[in-house]
């Protein structure tokens, strides 16, 4: 009975360590591609959201009060620097300059009596220029009532589009009531942010930013045609964000681009000495970047790296690891922290050279 169970027990530990040496062999069995990160002087792309303004973008309102008399243009229409667009109903003011002026008239007989009599003298030299002082205040008087008669015409102050037109014809006008928008789209503005460390690169680099020429991507992720231009900086940063904005001018001729329009503008960024990895060594963990480290017994180490830039297939690495550092290229997926693994080394270079981008 003893030899039976001592029998058993030493089948039993046989098959036990066939079985580990087997999993041992297909642990071994199974290698990993391990590479280096690469330095290289290269360029970027990088995106910023941005808001699209019109060059020029303005509240056409009322100066005068009185009804809506005629609305000559529609919402949307494009229109010719003073091109009539909306009439306020002149009658009141019509008859305002009536009345001014046939006071004026009576100002001009008046300062012709008091001149032929004081000529005789008959009456002062003060009282002709009191009646000359009466005419100039005449003929003010109507200047002022041609300029309110002026108001109730409205014109296009520049050629543009027109916007909404809230109020319908006959509606009641108040002083400074808004009529409409008018934007000038023949060229836009992109307006966007830069953090400070940005800024001071962008300002301090002058030689190395490369070309103040900038792309648009539009809000259905294509592409605008033409190039835009970096032109402006803001004066002072914004204390809550920390961020400056930047402006960057772009020719709308076809008038695709309309006020208010968002997109991101696609600044291109030259950097020396470059960290590049492959964008398949990273994984992702809470809005964190990570990579596989391998040191030098084969045991992997989870690494949090900072990005900088983004290329297609590749990472500028900001820090978190070094040149030198070999880093796990494929199977990210398959291993955990502490894991001894075999691989096949891949020179980076090589690696690199089978990615779409290749870096310059």
């Amino acid at each position: 009975m003893k030899k039976a169970v001592v029998f058993a027990g030493l089948i039993a530990f046989l098959y036990l360590v066939g079985c580990t040496s087997k999993k041992e062999e297909k642990e071994e069995s199974v290698k990993f591609k391990v590479t280096n990160p690469i330095v290289l002087d290269t360029a970027f792309t990088k995106e910023y959201v941005s808001q699209i303004r019109s060059i020029r973008n303005i509240e056409i309102r009322a100066v005068e009060k009185g009804y809506l008399q005629n609305i000559y243009v529609d919402e949307g229409q494009y229109v010719n620097a003073g091109q009539v667009l909306f009439r306020i109903m002149p009658k009141m003011y019509q008859a305002e300059l009536l009345k001014a002026q046939s006071e004026m008239k009576a100002a001009e007989i008046e300062l012709l009596n008091s001149k032929t009599l004081a000529d005789k003298n008959i009456v002062s030299k003060s009282e002709q220029a009191m009646a000359q002082a009466k005419l100039d205040q005449a003929r003010a008087e109507v200047a002022m009532a041609k300029l309110h008669l002026s108001f109730t015409e409205i014109k296009a102050p520049f050629s543009g589009t027109i916007d909404r037109i809230p109020k319908k014809l006959g509606s009641l006008i108040d002083e400074g009531e808004l009529l409409t928008s008018l934007s000038d789209n023949s060229k836009m503005f992109a307006y966007f942010n830069v953090s400070e460390p940005e800024y001071l690169d962008y300002q301090t680099n002058i030689k190395g930013r490369g070309d103040t020429a900038v792309n648009l991507l539009l809000a259905n992720n294509t592409p605008l045609q033409y190039k835009g231009k970096v032109e402006v900086i803001e004066s002072e940063f914004d204390n809550e964000t920390g961020n400056i904005a930047f402006r960057a001018r772009f020719p709308n001729p076809e008038k695709l681009l309309r006020n208010g329009e968002t997109g991101k503008v696609l600044l291109t960024i030259p950097v020396k000495n470059a960290l590049l990895i492959p964008q398949k060594a990273t994984y992702e963990i809470q809005d964190k970047k990570y990579v596989f480290v391998v040191d030098k017994n084969n045991v992997v180490k989870s690494q949090e790296i900072q990005i900088t830039g983004e290329m297609p297939d590749l990472y500028v690495v900001h820090n978190g690891i070094a040149e030198n550092d070999r880093i796990l290229l494929e199977g990210v997926q398959k291993v955990k922290d502490g894991d001894k693994i075999a691989f096949d080394y891949q020179k980076p270079q090589d690696v690199i050279s089978h990615l779409r981008l290749k870096a310059e």
